[in-house]
């Protein structure tokens, strides 16, 4: 079994297990869990919101991670695609990747990913993957675009229970990727959340247009094809899709 640290309330799990890092020698694959997250953040520093207490929130230690520069975005796809394999084997239909690192289930919103790494001297780099998943909450009307697993199944899911299960699917993706990567990236493509259709798009300076997602690039961009038939590959901080 994966090290566990239960938490009541906390600002941040991810803050706290990297704070916990620098101070101390922390076991491999540790994963922190939160009753109440009072900071959760999404990507770009977005809020997540969560009731307390109904939902996962949970960090976990990956230490001692060797990837290449360019094929840094390989272990973000592993993340991801270790917590679809697990919501596949809870029998919940229509999941797709929202990029970079959204869970949706048919259409709306079940979770996300902040994924925060520290690099060494040696090339190496310790990351901090935190999930938050819509478990048990079935009030969104502050988020009409969200949804849960107990809106989708009808089931009571236990927090803990669900922190080791998807600590552990995300454990042995991560391990896999040496040799299989091509195979995820395969995977992590047919599961863009609209991809090959037709999307509203806003870029950084606001400015609203369409385009339709081709895939992402190994470097982690959108790559977008524009109505000229051109396609733009787009960081994260300069594009966000409109739906």
């Amino acid at each position: 079994m994966l090290p566990i640290i239960k938490l009541d309330a906390i600002d941040s799990t991810n803050d706290y297990l990297k704070q916990l890092a620098r101070e101390k020698e922390v076991t491999n694959f540790t994963i922190v869990t939160a009753r109440e997250q009072t900071k959760g953040r999404g990507q770009m520093g977005a809020k997540w919101v969560s009731e307390p207490g109904k939902n996962l929130t949970m960090s976990i230690l990956f230490k001692e991670v060797r990837l290449e520069g360019e094929h840094l975005f390989d272990f973000n796809v592993a993340v991801t695609l270790g917590v679809m394999k697990v919501l596949f084997s809870l029998n919940i239909p229509e999941l797709k990747i929202k990029w970079p690192n959204d869970i949706m289930a048919g259409g709306k919103k079940l979770g996300g990913i902040l994924i925060e790494n520290t690099f060494k001297s040696d090339g190496s780099f310790t990351a901090v993957v935190g999930l938050g998943l819509n478990l048990n909450q079935t009030d969104f009307e502050w988020l009409p675009q969200a949804t849960s697993l107990t809106r989708i199944t009808g089931l009571d899911y236990n927090p803990e229970d669900m922190a080791l299960l998807f600590g552990k699917g995300i454990q042995t993706t991560v391990a896999d990727l040496e040799q299989n990567a091509q195979l995820l990236w395969e995977n992590y493509r047919k599961m863009l959340f609209k991809l090959d259709y037709p999307c509203a798009f806003e870029d950084s300076k606001g400015n609203r247009f369409m385009g339709i997602i081709k895939g992402v690039t190994h470097e982690g961009r959108l790559a977008v094809m524009l109505e000229d038939d051109s396609v733009v590959r787009y960081d994260i901080k300069e594009i966000k899709m409109l739906f």
